[in-house]
């Protein structure tokens, strides 16, 4: 994603016109800009399209990515959009001989609670899945899960992939359709005749002109459409995930993406409680926490790391230049989120007391509206669009969300979903209420 910073006095740099004066410029090389460029140069025969950004590609929020994919949603809206990214990764996993490993395990729902009927009523007919309620059945099928668990939905339409891989496909190909990219900070975007970019680049400060501008700056959107004068309705909320060598093989490497549906209190020592209990920073460790905690093997079947994470913060965030300095980072979190898997997979305990010797603990940003559905199309401004806010499913929706912002641009036929996935929906205020008051918006 691009980092803007304040403009400094710094020489303008004169490169050659013809790379001056662009059709297409896409703020933002995470995994969106580069499927939407894609999508612009190999689907639709764009040459003269521009990838800015100050980082390497995929290198800033894309690189935190758990690589998981889902069409396991609550609305139907979504369902669609997703089962369009899988289709399509699906043709790329063929093109490429599976280049970036697609997996087809799928996802684990698990709860212990007795009725689970709002669950399947809300799945309905639309997704394929299993679900499994006797407990013989559940300790064959999910040996590593709670002897507690009651319901098992097993969502047949998921699995994981290698987001990296996938992304650096589309790049190539990218380059080799004509496509180019420029490495610098976007500081201010001026609308005359077409845009005006200017980039502050380490030669200098440069002034790229295009017809057509998209914003998929990631976390930084809604910095980017302040340039061009448009109030986007997103946040950003910082969400961590450890990785860690499995030494003691807790984890069957062939178990799906597994997530606890319940909320949970975590299991301290009655002595633990009572510290916890008496710290005003620590007491909400003591009270009921969220669902949504999550595991998944990493590294195929000789692999041996595995995945965790806990998407509970609620805090809002400006977006940081360094991850690291992220205030939000908690370095208690590969404690908490090791202590609610346990709940859920009962062989991770051990790790509690004696934590991994190899653990590594990242995070990045979920920038979303309020509703959690993304914002692709157009932007406000003639000829400026948006690719953004997909928290927590950016890697997943990336094909479907490229493959949709190129047609926005192109005026190419759109899907049924394009315009609920705009900023339009939020005319609708039926819609915007009955997705606002919605308990489950598909947030993991």
């Amino acid at each position: 994603m691009p980092r803007i910073r304040a403009s400094r006095s710094r020489r303008i740099s004169k490169p050659d016109k013809a790379d001056n004066v662009v059709e297409i410029a896409i703020v933002g090389a995470g995994i969106i800009g580069i499927a939407t460029a894609y999508y612009l140069s190999v689907k639709h025969g764009r040459a003269s399209v521009l990838l800015i950004d100050s980082r390497a590609p995929m290198s800033y929020t894309s690189a935190q990515s758990g690589d998981n994919f889902r069409n396991w949603w609550p609305h139907p809206t979504m369902t669609a959009f997703t089962n369009d990214s899988i289709d399509l990764m699906q043709s790329l996993a063929v093109e490429t001989r599976n280049r970036f490993n697609m997996t087809d395990r799928g996802y684990v729902l698990a709860t212990r609670r007795a009725d689970i009927g709002e669950l399947t009523a809300a799945v309905g007919s639309r997704i394929d899945v299993d679900v499994f309620s006797d407990p013989g059945l559940i300790g064959r099928k999910f040996p590593a899960l709670s002897d507690d668990i009651r319901h098992v939905v097993h969502v047949k339409r998921g699995g994981d992939f290698s987001g990296q891989q996938l992304g650096q496909y589309m790049l190539e190909q990218f380059r080799e359709a004509g496509g180019k990219r420029l490495s610098g900070d976007v500081t201010d975007i001026r609308n005359d005749k077409a845009y005006a970019i200017k980039i502050d680049c380490e030669d200098g400060i440069r002034i790229v002109e295009a017809d057509v501008v998209i914003n998929a700056a990631g976390p930084f959107i809604k910095r980017i459409g302040e340039m061009l004068g448009v109030d986007l309705p997103v946040i950003n909320i910082y969400q961590q995930k450890i990785a860690f060598d499995d030494k003691l093989a807790a984890i069957p490497r062939d178990m799906p993406f597994s997530i606890d549906l319940d909320e949970k209190e975590l299991a301290w020592t009655d002595e633990e409680r009572a510290l916890l209990a008496e710290d005003p920073e620590c007491r909400w460790l003591t009270q009921m926490m969220p669902a949504g905690t999550h595991c998944r093997p990493e590294g195929g079947e000789r692999g041996t790391w595995v995945k965790l994470g806990w998407a509970y913060n609620q805090r809002h965030s400006e977006p940081q230049h360094d991850l690291e300095n992220e205030t939000a980072r908690d370095p208690q979190f590969p404690e908490i989120v090791m202590r609610g898997a346990a709940a859920l997979l009962p062989s991770l305990t051990p790790y509690i007391q004696t934590p991994p010797a190899r653990f590594a603990h990242y995070g990045g940003y979920y920038t979303m509206t309020t509703e959690n559905w993304p914002l692709i199309g157009p932007m406000g401004p003639t000829n400026a669009y948006i690719a953004g806010a997909m928290s927590g499913f950016g890697s997943m929706s990336a094909c479907a969300a490229g493959n949709l912002c190129a047609a926005w641009v192109c005026g190419r036929e759109l899907p049924d979903y394009a315009t609920l996935l705009s900023l339009k929906r939020r005319d609708d205020a039926t819609l915007m209420a009955e997705l606002e008051k919605a308990t489950n918006k598909g947030l993991l």
